[in-house]
């Protein structure tokens, strides 16, 4: 960020003294939208993921608001659960310059620079195309994290057989986490952790009928997996799988980079 920058400047230089520093960063912290919002500026640089707005519910104008203020600085900020006339108001509002935007995942994101690549690998699995959306919204976060996604849809168990040759291609091309996305009974993830040997994020979806519908029988199924290495977010939350995907892969392809920079040889073979 500029005005971090600006700041460390002025410390080295002695303009300032470190109280000031402090006090100014601590400003930095918070960017508010008067009467709607406070954003935590600076978000993506502490933790890795970006501030990420859930948009349903808000008023189109008050979401343009948000998308406006963060446009303002060099953070990027994703804006889940759009509908369409909030995703057409973000096209007027910023052009395809700044605002991305994934119709199926119903989910935008506005930042001045492209996202570049961590070196991160992420596999996606949906059971049905009832589940695509939300899959679509988990593929979305983790490639605004810098993260390529190779995905597979349709590959549930009522025809297990399609799920094989897209999990062999994922394994061999390195993927360092799994994202599962299933709803009816949600088997696919403890499935699928039964045979590998990175972690499974399972995302139950609100699919399915009658008892346990709404996502509930997913949730619980998954919960209660006898696999070892899955985890489990809560009913249809992309976001949150993608997120945690890309943190596992972001943090594998760092110390990746980290250990090959740092081995030496110790002789010839």
């Amino acid at each position: 960020m500029v005005f971090l920058r600006e700041i460390l400047e002025e410390l080295l230089e002695g303009k300032i003294s470190p109280e000031e520093a402090e006090k100014r960063l601590r400003l930095l912290c918070i960017r508010e939208v008067k009467g709607i919002a406070k954003l935590d500026i600076g978000r993506e640089i502490r933790k890795g993921i970006p501030e990420v707005v859930f948009g349903e519910g808000k008023e189109t104008a008050d979401i343009i608001r948000i998308a406006r203020k963060y446009s303002e600085g060099e953070d990027g900020v994703l804006i889940s659960r759009l509908s369409k006339d909030q995703m057409e108001a973000l096209r007027r509002e910023f052009g395809d310059m700044k605002v991305r935007i994934s119709e199926s995942g119903r989910i935008a994101s506005i930042r001045k620079n492209r996202v570049s690549s961590t070196g991160g690998k992420v596999g996606l699995l949906a059971a049905g195309t009832s589940d695509i959306s939300v899959a679509e919204e988990a593929k979305f976060v983790a490639e605004n994290m810098g993260c390529e996604v190779i995905e597979a849809y349709d590959v549930g168990i009522a025809g297990i057989h399609r799920l094989f040759p897209h999990l062999e291609k994922m394994l061999k091309e390195g993927i360092d986490v799994l994202i599962v996305v299933a709803g009816m009974e949600g088997t696919l993830p403890s499935v699928v952790a039964s045979m590998v040997d990175v972690p499974v994020i399972g995302v139950p979806t609100s699919k399915g009928y009658g008892l346990g519908g709404g996502g509930v029988g997913a949730l619980t199924t998954m919960l209660q997996s006898c696999s070892i290495g899955v985890l489990v977010v809560n009913i249809d939350n992309g976001v949150a799988a993608g997120a945690c995907a890309a943190l596992i892969a972001n943090r594998t392809a760092f110390l990746s980079r980290r250990h090959h920079k740092s081995f030496k040889p110790i002789g010839r073979i």
